[in-house]
């Protein structure tokens, strides 16, 4: 298996000693690796100020039963286009398959069913994306900036995104209060 196809599907964290404040403590769902680059949704931090509620009213779509879930950052790519990750009992006009593990959607039929009672039975709302040309996340990954984890789904539906990055890290076995931020000399 490449490693393109390992990824997608895969979960994305930010070392410590990446060093770049857009990704300080990401968890990125990677929803796309391929030759031509790379597509993620960040699910590490949220949004103040501004639920789910707020982003329907934004598009005349009464909430309704729904509830006011936070929106996460994203990514620092296209930070006014929404993105909703999901299981998989529900897909729509846009949605892709990632990797049998969830969806991502990205266009009004999915807020108007969630608000109506009728989308997916669980998801998680962005603004953003994280994106990489043509073998630049490759690149990356052969520095220690990031960790591809498999993790479970329980990471995107279960867990706070104020403690993803530190369960996600759990769940690899990985303790990250011992990780580092600098490299020694020998």
């Amino acid at each position: 298996m490449s490693q393109a196809a390992y990824l997608t599907g895969q979960f994305l964290l930010a070392m410590p000693s990446m060093g770049d404040r857009d990704f300080d403590h990401a968890v990125i769902a990677m929803c796309a690796h391929d030759a031509e680059g790379a597509v993620g949704i960040g699910l590490g931090d949220v949004i103040g100020g501004i639920g789910f509620h707020s982003v329907l009213r934004q598009f005349g779509i009464d909430p309704g039963d729904a509830p006011d879930a936070p929106v996460h950052v994203g990514g620092p790519v296209e930070v006014r286009r929404g993105f909703l990750i999901h299981s998989l009992d529900w897909m729509g006009q846009d949605s892709v398959d990632v990797a049998g593990r969830w969806a991502l959607s990205g266009s009004l039929d999915i807020l108007r069913a969630i608000a109506a009672g009728a989308g997916p039975r669980q998801w998680v709302i962005a603004l953003g994306y994280a994106g990489w040309g043509a073998g630049q996340l490759d690149g990356e990954l052969a520095t220690p900036g990031w960790l591809p984890v498999k993790g479970g789904i329980d990471l995107l539906y279960d867990v706070p995104a104020a403690d993803r990055w530190q369960r996600a890290f759990a769940g690899a076995g990985i303790d990250p209060r011992l990780l580092v931020s600098g490299a020694g000399t020998a």
